[in-house]
């Protein structure tokens, strides 16, 4: 069937970020080449760069894209889950499934190489995560004005708290490929939440 010239465009740039944002999560940013992308997607490499000029632009683009679907993500979360305790398991479901697929967080696997980042990819990073904080600073705020939670201390803390958890659980999980280990991780780190306000109410 005849198609216009701009599909196998398309189509070509989400291969590369498909292929790009599997090894990322599976291997570092710095764990893979060209090459590895090249070889296993069956083009050149100079395709590879006439859609993404240098690895620096296809990292930034991984981010770009990883960071939309997450917050679109956020906000389906929002508009289907009337709970905050339950909008917070959604979220922790979030770093669960990327789990089940044998990878690690995205902009995770980038912090713990941030310092060799290039400059715009470790912007990208801090803005995956300013973002998740925003998000669960204004669902804690909430919900302990709603008194469905109880906890001490400010709820950007609390937002902090509940990122660098879920990543720590999900990186002492990934070595030993059991999801159970982050799943208890997780679910200890939001009960203290729920548990608190329902002693408290």
């Amino acid at each position: 069937m005849a198609r216009t010239r701009q599909q196998p465009g398309v189509e070509t740039s989400t291969r590369i970020l498909d292929a790009a944002e599997k090894l990322v999560q599976r291997r570092g940013f710095n764990g893979f080449s060209y090459a590895d992308i090249a070889s296993e997607l069956g083009i050149t490499t100079a395709s590879l760069h006439y859609h993404f000029p240098s690895k620096a632009a296809l990292g930034q683009a991984l981010i770009k894209r990883y960071t939309t679907r997450f917050t679109d993500e956020l906000s389906a979360i929002d508009a289907s889950v009337p709970t905050i305790v339950g909008r917070l398991e959604a979220y922790a479901n979030l770093y669960a499934s990327v789990l089940e697929q044998e990878r690690f967080c995205l902009c995770g696997m980038l912090a713990a190489e941030y310092d060799t980042l290039p400059e715009t990819m470790r912007d990208a990073v801090i803005d995956f995560f300013d973002k998740n904080e925003a998000w669960l600073t204004h669902g804690l705020e909430f919900g302990r004005e709603q008194g469905e939670l109880a906890f001490a201390g400010s709820a950007v803390d609390e937002a902090r708290l509940i990122v660098g958890g879920l990543e720590g659980a999900m990186l002492v999980a990934r070595p030993y490929r059991d999801i159970t280990r982050f799943q208890a991780a997780a679910v200890q780190l939001l009960m203290g939440l729920r548990n608190t306000a329902t002693t408290t109410s």
